[in-house]
């Protein structure tokens, strides 16, 4: 099971922990530790705190080993159905990326033609990028773009590799500009009960960091 390295904590966040939370966390890490190697994470809003770690788009990713997907999935058929959610893997041997196609999208149907949108805190790995190119290429009804907060091991070859193949299939990838930061906070994060929603606040080196991995996915590209 992958280590939660520099996760913030309650303290970072106004939040003083005492001796019951700590209890109630040694809880949840041995639930967790008597979890299935699969184990996938899914709702229709994520916390706050976790879309602030895991979604910044700082160029050195210590600590953000796990994978926040959130979807927009539009199904045209007689009659056009969307929906949406996040999925979160849980431990290093599921990925959010293979969740959606073995639990959200299991098939598609011939005859209905699928868009969807995924904004994902950064890019898949070589084998989600392989299993995308896959899916892909065998559903030439399927529309997929590709929203990223960061870009995953982008100097290794192999990578670059990989997501050119996405490309060639047809899969439009893109860095996550500050105003879709500002559309994930609105539509996928959890706000306070009885509370107006709170307005998303950039972090001081949001566009900068996102001109950075534009360029550096425009030259693997």
């Amino acid at each position: 099971m992958a280590e939660k390295q520099e996760e913030p904590s309650n303290t970072q966040n106004g939040e003083p922990d005492n001796a019951e939370e700590g209890e109630e966390k040694k809880k949840k890490k041995l639930k967790r530790e008597d979890l299935p190697p699969f184990e996938i994470v899914t709702g229709e809003r994520l916390p706050a705190i976790f879309f602030k770690f895991q979604f910044r788009n700082v160029e050195y990713s210590s600590g953000r080993n796990k994978t926040f997907l959130c979807y927009v999935l539009e199904t045209q058929g007689k009659e056009s159905v969307t929906s949406r959610g996040y999925l979160e893997d849980e431990h290093a041997a599921a990925h959010a990326e293979m969740a959606f196609f073995n639990t959200i999208l299991p098939k598609c149907e011939s005859s209905l033609r699928y868009n969807i949108t995924w904004y994902v805190s950064s890019s898949p790995c070589v084998t989600c990028a392989d299993r995308i190119t896959e899916t892909l290429k065998k559903n030439k009804n399927l529309r997929l773009t590709i929203m990223v907060g960061r870009l995953f091991m982008w100097e290794e070859p192999e990578m670059q590799a990989a997501l050119k193949k996405m490309k060639s299939a047809g899969c439009k990838l893109r860095i996550m500009k500050p105003q879709d930061f500002e559309y994930v906070w609105q539509n996928f994060v959890e706000q306070e009960e009885g509370e107006e929603a709170k307005a998303f606040v950039p972090w001081e080196d949001i566009q900068e960091n996102f001109q950075y991995y534009e360029e550096k996915l425009a030259e693997i590209l």
